[in-house]
């Protein structure tokens, strides 16, 4: 038989060039409503933490997503519940976690106080898997009152270069840094004497996050309702995690021909590289219900001078992307 040696050149080219093609993560990354995701890498896996979106009587647990390369991604369903928290009963919120001396630590807030009288706040729950089971660690709530006007909602925990950890949190438009004692069971006092210092920038409202780049502290949170469209995140730098940070701008928002009430978001950056991540959630084109938000990945960049350039918001989400 006569064989078309032009045609299977060609189509050898195409076929090569279809396969070799990069594979992208898409968004949301994965299905289901989520949101306030927190993202780090355990182990050189990618996780992600979130808030499971639905009406607080329903926030009654947390699943954890793992992945290699950031586009394929496995659930880890009810890595905690209320089950095994005596005193948290709803609206388990906005997970925050860290690895301590062999442990995995997962902060959280649940029930939504709205004053001093009622019980609940911020928990730590401890496991011996990033996936968990996670246990209740100090029996009760770590922060149960509002101080500086702060709710005590919205945790995130910073580990500083000098290897100190910190808790930065806070809702109704006012955030505080407390530090953490080395066993996590507690707070101590800052080097004035106090426990709960403010550290609201203008636009505050809440979902703060904190990383460290060339020396300076970048704090990021997120302005805006969450159920609206308006949603968003805007950041400072500082020389310290305490501040002063003067607000820049914001960086991450809607867009009107992707998705709206883009925000609540953390960051990842690939060791050994200037590879950022931003990890927020976002709610579909159309979608009107509040708890309609899903976790979306895209890429966070810098100028010359160290400021972060507008994110754009994609459907396409990032490349693969393994750790060495």
């Amino acid at each position: 038989m006569k064989r078309n040696i032009p045609f299977l050149i060609l189509f050898s080219v195409l076929f090569s060039g279809c396969t070799s093609q990069q594979h992208f993560s898409g968004n949301p990354v994965f299905p289901g409503w989520y949101a306030d995701p927190e993202g780090i890498i355990y182990n050189r896996k990618f996780w992600i933490f979130p808030t499971y979106s639905a009406p607080y009587k329903d926030q009654v647990f947390m699943d954890a997503f793992s992945s290699k390369d950031l586009t394929k991604w496995k659930k880890h369903a009810r890595i905690i519940d209320t089950i095994a928290v005596s005193w948290a009963e709803k609206a388990m919120w906005a997970p925050s976690v860290i690895e301590r001396k062999g442990k995995y630590y997962l902060f959280f807030g649940a029930n939504d106080i709205q004053s001093d009288e009622e019980t609940g706040g911020i928990g730590i729950a401890v496991a011996e898997k990033p996936e968990g089971p996670y246990r209740d660690y100090l029996g009760k709530p770590l922060i149960d009152k509002f101080h500086n006007g702060a709710q005590p909602i919205d945790q995130f925990v910073f580990e500083d270069s000098d290897g100190r950890l910190y808790l930065i949190y806070g809702g109704w438009r006012h955030c505080n840094i407390v530090r953490l004692k080395d066993d996590l069971t507690g707070v101590e006092p800052l080097e004035d004497g106090t426990l709960f210092r403010e550290i609201t920038p203008e636009g505050y409202v809440e979902g703060p996050f904190m990383f460290i780049r060339n020396g300076k502290y970048y704090f990021m949170w997120s302005e805006g309702g969450w159920t609206g469209p308006n949603y968003s995140v805007a950041y400072a730098i500082g020389d310290s995690p305490f501040g002063p940070f003067e607000r820049i701008g914001k960086i991450l928002q809607q867009d009107p021909s992707i998705a709206t009430g883009a925000g609540h978001h953390s960051v990842i950056r690939i060791p050994g590289t200037e590879k950022y991540y931003i990890v927020y959630h976002r709610r579909p084109l159309g979608e009107k219900d509040r708890n309609s938000r899903e976790v979306c990945i895209d890429r966070m960049e810098f100028d010359e001078n160290g400021f972060i350039l507008p994110v754009v918001i994609t459907k396409e989400g990032v490349p693969a992307q393994k750790i060495k």
